[in-house]
């Protein structure tokens, strides 16, 4: 999985265990549909279906590698750690600041959750955000969830 097994969590506010790249499902579900695919592969590409099985089979070999790289972006996780290292904060969520904040603008826009997030680690702590949020990821929670609710 990476950095985010490390660190379960974006700096900027994101929960990395929710995120079907950063947990590792992408690459889980694209090897199996690969593996399956390689089962039938012989006799879908004799069947014209208007489908390029190759093709398909390509891109699934591409997708089962995948990693997120999100906390390996400089602009997205290495200027915040330090932002938020020099301010003496595990995360941006801790900060007051983060709602105006240039560096979690991005944040903010794709995925406006992340002032709820905010909110509560005001009120209740990082701690008490990251067990929240684990325990929303092990019923199920995902980051396409919140991406199809906008």
């Amino acid at each position: 999985m990476g950095r985010s097994e490390e660190y379960p969590y974006g700096v900027c506010g994101v929960y990395c265990g929710q995120c079907a790249s950063g947990n590792g499902r992408v690459r889980h579900f694209a090897r199996e549909l690969r593996r399956l695919t390689d089962v039938y592969l012989n006799w879908m590409e004799r069947v014209d279906m208007g489908f390029d099985w190759v093709e398909f089979r390509k891109g699934l070999d591409v997708i089962s590698r995948w990693r997120c790289n999100c906390l390996d972006v400089e602009e997205c996780h290495v200027g915040n750690k330090q932002c938020a290292g020099e301010r003496g904060l595990r995360s941006c969520l801790e900060c007051g600041d983060y709602p105006t904040c240039e560096r979690t603008t991005y944040q903010r826009n794709k995925y406006p959750f992340v002032m709820e997030n905010h909110e509560f680690v005001q009120r209740e702590g990082l701690d008490a955000w990251l067990e929240r949020e684990e325990e929303k990821a092990k019923a199920g929670v995902d980051m396409c969830t919140h991406l199809l609710k906008g």
